[in-house]
């Protein structure tokens, strides 16, 4: 009789994307990722007991246990193919327990692509279960469970209930709150800058000031910058050197985990989740005709900037059919220091899948993120670009100017890819005339403008992952958690594209900085993550990293409940811009069961309550107000929505009232024809503005926005729900004008 295999992978598209590369004798089932794992109910861990865990099977996969185990049972080898990462180790030494697996039934195997040559390779050379990794994950996942429900119930009792700490998070809180805290001491300071409009060769050009007798200067107030000007502007300008350079620039090399969520966020505005989440179904797998189901990327979490010699060979075979000889350049990376480098950098796993050939295959989502990994990889094999620079210095008296322009001369990997920034690029100079060493110059006039120094941006997600990858705090698995946890648990909001402290993350942050100084460290926390490696690396036992970490956790925890005896931190209100129309207050930020919305500071004397509401940029068509982004909740289901309207919708002054709302969002630009606010379909990703105005020749019709016909072509009975919920029923505009959208508020 034939030998039966059982491969156990995490999830249902990674089971049949692998399903298709093996043979019949190959049953492929899904575990649905951790069957066991510490009881939710209790602490799980006994210190006493040197850190003993005490591991359950997860309540509600029961059948998908009983089903493993069955088929485990008929077969002959057991592959445990879950993740090649800490956690995916840990999953599968789960999984040799729970279904009782003896060493000799069962192989430990990995994919680092999901390739049919890759997959069969991988099963041709299974290994044993990797106990460091395990360990690894252990002490990880031991020492969150220690923070999280040893010190969550401090912060219950003290501050509000529902609120979380951890290692990781309490960290990047306190690195948003840091920042926060230097805006806020920043102090700006004046400074100028001086540019000259000249006349060279009869063209004209503009060239800044520099500094006087060869030496730089900064200007500092206006008094300087009217001396300068008194002592040029009868002076003879004159070019006193021009300098010609090639400028080459690298391409950036190809993208780790962190990388990837940076640049998804700048260029794409995925969140660091969504980015992840994308890339998990590119590596497990996507139906491609012709091809069937294909893992489209290699493992996206890593620290890794290696390639293997075989991609590097594709790459450059790529490279010159398609763009030529001068466009291929090999460039290996090595890792930076502290990497794991247990995995390549991510990379597409054929490099001949273009984007665009396979574009009707993929989700929007997938195709845009699929595209930036391709492109990326194919730049980092390609040459460098060059650019042609001219810098010409100018005399006037005893001052100097200078002038500058640079003009690309050979694109290079730019053909491709160029790495987006997260502050805004400067502009670069405008093409000078062909100026020689010792041309005249006619001076045309003088340009003066004042300026202040600037305090640091607050993070993004971009930057705040930069920035804890810099720190050395977490790993590749943890950026994304780590931000979506802040967020969710309103330690840290989302202002735009930026994040900023909460004063319930403040209180949090100060209470962590006062009584738990290791855990706010950034150090410390960095400390530990070296720990974690050292224990995957088989130099440090896993259970005496427990053990230094929790004796002065412990001392800390019983110290800070004896010092907040009896105390109760208040979080201060967060006053809001919007006016009470009761009582004429300002509105403060609540949090409920719901999530935060707004309500009167005179409770109980005054019981008013509305969503929280945001400024949007524009201004309402109707009456040129505000316009607000509100959310509501269906009367009928429950379910959370977002609606826009105008800022005079709740107004209890009639001459003031305006009813118009709207299910798009509006945008900062507006209409070139009409001058309205232009408006874009809700939802992710890249959407084109419209403009709403049915008066104007630019009107988009509401059937031709992208969105199901409105509940409103139905009987009147029938029509969706209003847009605000029962919490602001009183402040929802009229049903007929829900259903009929923005195209009635328009007229």
């Amino acid at each position: 009789m034939a030998k039966q295999y059982l491969v156990i992978v995490e999830s249902p598209a990674k089971a049949k994307t692998i399903g298709k590369y093996l043979g019949k004798e190959y049953t492929v089932k899904a575990c649905m990722g951790h069957l066991r794992d510490l009881p939710k109910s209790k602490l799980g861990v006994d210190p006493k007991q040197d850190f003993e865990p005490v591991y359950q099977p997860i309540k509600g996969k029961e059948d998908i246990i009983k089903d493993l185990k069955k088929s485990a049972k008929a077969a002959d080898t057991v592959y445990l193919a879950t993740d090649p990462d800490r956690e995916g180790e840990a999953i599968s030494w789960h999984l040799k327990h729970l279904l009782d697996l003896p060493d000799e039934k069962a192989k430990r195997v990995t994919f680092n692509e999901i390739t049919k040559k890759v997959v069969r390779e991988s099963i041709q050379a299974p290994r044993a279960i990797d106990q460091n990794l395990v360990d690894a994950q252990q002490a990880r996942r031991i020492l969150d469970r220690l923070v999280g429900y040893e010190l969550s119930p401090l912060l219950w009792k003290k501050i509000r209930r529902g609120l979380s700490a951890g290692r990781v998070q309490s960290v990047a809180t306190r690195m948003v709150d840091d920042r926060e805290r230097e805006i806020e001491a920043f102090q700006p300071e004046e400074y100028w800058t001086l540019d000259a409009d000249l006349l060279g060769r009869n063209k004209p050009f503009t060239a800044r000031y520099h500094g006087r007798d060869g030496r730089k200067a900064e200007l500092k107030s206006q008094a300087e910058v009217d001396a300068v000007v008194r002592e040029t502007e009868n002076a003879a300008f004159a070019v006193k050197a021009v300098k010609r350079t090639d400028k080459q620039r690298s391409p950036s090399p190809p993208f780790t985990t962190s990388t990837m969520q940076q640049e998804a966020s700048r260029k794409l505005s995925m969140t660091p989740r969504r980015t992840m989440a994308i890339a998990q179904q590119l590596y497990e797998g996507v139906d491609i005709a012709g091809e069937g189901t294909v893992g489209l990327i290699t493992y996206m979490r890593t620290d890794s900037l290696r390639l293997s010699e075989e991609a590097l060979a594709d790459a450059r075979e790529f490279i010159l059919g398609r763009y030529g000889e001068p466009y291929a350049q090999t460039h290996r990376y090595k890792a930076k220091a502290g990497a794991q480098d247990a995995h390549e950098a991510i990379r597409p796993s054929n490099v001949r899948w273009a984007p665009e050939d396979l574009k009707a295959d993929l989700t929007g989502e997938q195709y845009r993120l699929y595209r930036l990994i391709w492109s990326r990889f194919v730049a980092c094999q390609m040459s460098n670009a060059v650019y042609d620079s001219v810098a010409v210095e100018i005399q006037a008296g005893r001052h100097d100017f200078r002038a500058s322009s640079s003009s690309l001369k050979f694109a290079g990997y730019t053909a491709v890819y160029e790495e987006g920034k997260d502050e805004e690029k400067e502009e670069k100079g405008s093409p000078l005339p062909e100026l020689q060493e010792g041309d005249g110059l006619a001076l045309q006039g003088f340009a003066p403008s004042q300026h202040f120094t600037q305090p640091p941006a607050r993070y993004t997600d971009a930057s705040l992952i930069r920035a804890m990858e810099e720190q050395g705090i977490g790993r590749p698995s943890t950026y994304a958690p780590t931000v979506s946890t802040i967020l969710d648990r309103d330690y840290v909001e989302k202002e735009g594209k930026y994040l900023k402290i909460t004063n319930l993350g403040r209180v949090v942050t100060e209470l962590m900085k006062d009584k738990f100084t290791d855990i706010a460290d950034l150090q410390f926390t960095a400390h530990m993550e070296e720990k974690l490696d050292s224990v995957e690396g088989g130099s440090t036992p896993w259970k005496g990293v427990l053990r230094d970490f929790y004796g002065s956790f412990d001392k800390d925890l019983k110290q800070a409940e004896q010092d907040l005896e009896g105390v109760r931190i208040k979080v201060p209100d967060e006053v809001s811009a919007e006016v009470c129309p009761e009582c004429g207050r300002n509105l403060v930020v609540k949090s409920g069961r719901f999530g935060r919305f707004l309500a009167c500071p005179g409770f109980p004397d005054c019981t008013f309550t509305m969503p929280l509401v945001v400024e949007m940029p524009g201004r309402c068509p109707k009456c040129g107000g505000r316009l607000m982004k509100r959310t509501g909740k269906s009367k009928k289901n429950g379910k959370q929505y977002t609606y826009y309207c105008c800022e005079h919708l709740t107004s209890k002054i009639e001459a003031e009232k305006c009813d118009f709302m709207t299910w798009d969002v509006p945008v900062q630009d507006d209409c070139p024809v009409c001058g309205h606010t232009l408006f874009k379909k809700a939802g992710r990703g890249a959407r084109k503005p419209f403009c709403i105005n049915a008066a104007c020749p630019n009107f988009l019709p509401e059937d031709k926005r992208g969105y199901p016909r409105f509940a409103a072509k139905k009987t009147e009975g029938e029509a969706g729900p209003a847009p605000a919920g029962e919490e602001a029923a009183n402040a929802a505009p009229a049903k007929e004008t829900a259903a009929k959208g923005t195209e009635t508020a328009a007229k």
